[in-house]
């Protein structure tokens, strides 16, 4: 991206959150207790939905520009949280059969291992090193979801600049290319966090709810699971076209936001 804007100036304009889609695994599962999985075939009949909506998945890199270009009308953003194998093994097939392209967010230390974070659900392989670098070649955007997978706001200063940093410099070294784009473990973010993410020469971050700190380096998404057929998909998209007025400076007065699993949320 050649374009950024700060937090203030992308509240001062009114324009409204682009449309962005938060998925994490695409497997065959049978255990998913944190929701986090998509079926292959679920996954296909989601893809199809959209491009029958008139709908072009695209990463966030793309998305941003547009949406700055006033060109963004019928494009979504496609995010992949954490770096699952399964994205190289079935989401990017999919995708490329569609036509559409997306952004997977990597731990960057924890790249050949396993999502030891989630300890009552089924061990999933994370993309190696070498994997990483053949969907970044193939036209994915890699951008950092950290080091360790850590909520971000529990950090002090000493533990937070590495998550953000460090992460950044080995995908940097792995993919060959630059690293635009943080994703908040978990949603967690505050002010001091987003301040340090932009610091660290990010263009721009993806957290999961509205909040306080909404806007250019804390991007609302919306949750996409296993349970979202055509219907589900519909109303989701039609949820955001009727609230996708309300910019980070509304955010005080909007009703309770609630997570992918019914529970309200409170913003720190």
């Amino acid at each position: 991206m050649t374009q950024t804007v700060s937090e203030r100036a992308w509240r001062d304009t009114g324009r409204p959150f682009p449309y962005v889609l938060m998925y994490h695994s695409i497997a065959v599962h049978e255990r998913d207790p944190y929701l986090v999985t998509v079926d292959p075939r679920r996954f296909d009949q989601q893809l199809r939905w959209m491009r029958d909506t008139g709908l072009r998945g695209v990463s966030m890199r793309e998305l941003l520009l547009a949406h700055w270009a006033g060109e963004a009308c019928g494009l979504v953003g496609l995010t992949f949280d954490d770096g699952y194998a399964d994205f190289a093994r079935n989401a990017l097939p999919a995708l490329r059969r569609y036509g559409f392209t997306a952004t997977v967010f990597v731990i960057a230390g924890r790249i050949g291992g396993d999502n030891e974070w989630d300890p009552e659900g089924p061990r999933k392989r994370l993309m190696t090193a070498v994997e990483v670098r053949e969907v970044a070649e193939s036209g994915v955007e890699v951008g950092s979801h950290g080091l360790l997978h850590q909520h971000m706001s529990y950090l002090d200063d000493d533990e937070l600049v590495p998550e953000v940093v460090e992460s950044r410099e080995l995908l940097r070294e792995i993919t060959g290319q630059d690293v635009t784009g943080f994703c908040y473990p978990y949603g967690d973010v505050d002010q001091r966090v987003v301040d340090t993410v932009a610091a660290a020469g990010y263009e721009y971050g993806c957290a999961i709810w509205r909040s306080e700190v909404s806007g250019l380096h804390a991007l609302p998404r919306t949750y996409i699971g296993d349970r979202d057929g055509t219907l589900r998909l519909h109303a989701k998209h039609l949820r955001h076209r009727l609230t996708g007025a309300l910019t980070a400076r509304q955010v005080r007065r909007a009703p309770a936001v609630r997570s992918a699993t019914g529970s309200v949320l409170k913003f720190r």
